[in-house]
């Protein structure tokens, strides 16, 4: 049974804590970004040719939009040219753009040149209007065609919105200075950063792929957190959310890159990759479904390549309509 948001919930625009409508962009240039790949770990190559790599991208992220759209989630499709230059990574728009209830659109400095590309405000505005919603005020971090610091957006700041409570673990995509500018520009009551190691030594490149955040619920790999701040993090969320710890083991195959969404009707849905849904343990997917329904969907090749996953592929749309 799918589990139902409280209905004052459903009516008021300033208490939606998740999104009904989600912005996608298609992967028209996709393939194995060397750029990104010297600090995302998540990424592989596969034998295949760049032809046959977007072919079955396309039809991963075609079946993506269509599943959604079935679950009754209003899906804007984004579709851009690659006159700029090629962008292959633009299936992941969560990086570089955020919205919010009042119709205020935040866009961010992204760290790898060609990923900067990726922003197309005028695009944006154009698919969101056509789809019915009224976008009112463009506001912009930082430098976004030079920047010399990167803040990218819902990939490095997980939002609690529930206590509007921002979550952000450090690197060089994830500037302290830019994120303390967006927190306070944005109203957002709370930020909580901390460092992250993982097996490799290295930091976490992206939150996101580490820990999600609904509603009564949060996934988190806290085993790569330091002690003292992950004391401070899992004490954090406990006090509202039923916490499912992941180990990077699961982290690896995506478990941390979910999103929750609601649906038409209002009841709640919980997206992630086939990926996902494989590797949490059935105790755990127990707790996920008291807060939704579980919607598991093939990226494979998107997320093997891309390093990223259904979260990723997800820019929130809680713009007016």
């Amino acid at each position: 049974m799918v589990a139902p948001i409280p209905r004052d919930t459903i009516n008021s625009q300033a208490t939606v804590h998740a999104a009904s409508a989600v912005v996608m962009v298609p992967p028209i240039d996709f393939k194995f970004n060397v750029e990104t790949s010297a600090d995302n770990e998540f990424q592989k190559s596969l034998a295949l040719s760049d032809t046959e790599i977007r072919t079955k991208a396309l039809s991963e992220f075609y079946g993506m939009v269509e599943l959604l759209r079935s679950h009754g989630v209003n899906v804007t499709v984004m579709d851009y040219s690659s006159e700029q230059g090629e962008t292959p990574d633009a299936v992941f728009p969560n990086n570089w753009f955020s919205t919010s209830a009042n119709g205020d659109i935040y866009l961010f400095p992204m760290a790898c040149e060609n990923r900067r590309r990726e922003l197309r405000p005028e695009a944006l505005l154009s698919a969101l209007q056509e789809s019915g919603f009224k976008p009112a005020k463009v506001h912009r971090l930082g430098d976004l065609e030079a920047p010399e610091a990167f803040l990218e957006s819902t990939g490095v700041m997980i939002m609690d919105h529930v206590n509007s409570t921002v979550y952000a673990a450090l690197s060089v995509r994830c500037d302290r200075d830019l994120l303390q500018q967006y927190v306070n520009q944005a109203g957002v009551k709370e930020v909580i950063y901390f460092d992250t190691h993982m097996s490799s030594g290295s930091p976490v490149y992206h939150t996101n792929v580490m820990m999600a955040v609904g509603e009564g619920f949060a996934v988190i790999c806290d085993e790569i957190i330091e002690e003292f701040e992950r004391r401070r993090v899992l004490n954090s969320l406990q006090k509202t959310k039923d916490v499912v710890s992941i180990s990077e083991e699961q982290m690896g195959q995506f478990c941390g890159n979910i999103l929750e969404l609601q649906n038409s009707k209002g009841e709640r849905l919980i997206a992630m990759s086939l990926s996902a849904y494989n590797a949490f343990t059935l105790e755990q997917k127990r707790v996920l479904r008291k807060h939704g329904k579980l919607v598991p969907i093939d990226v494979s090749t998107i997320e093997t390549i891309g390093g990223g996953s259904v979260r990723c592929m997800l820019g929130e749309n809680f713009l007016p309509r």
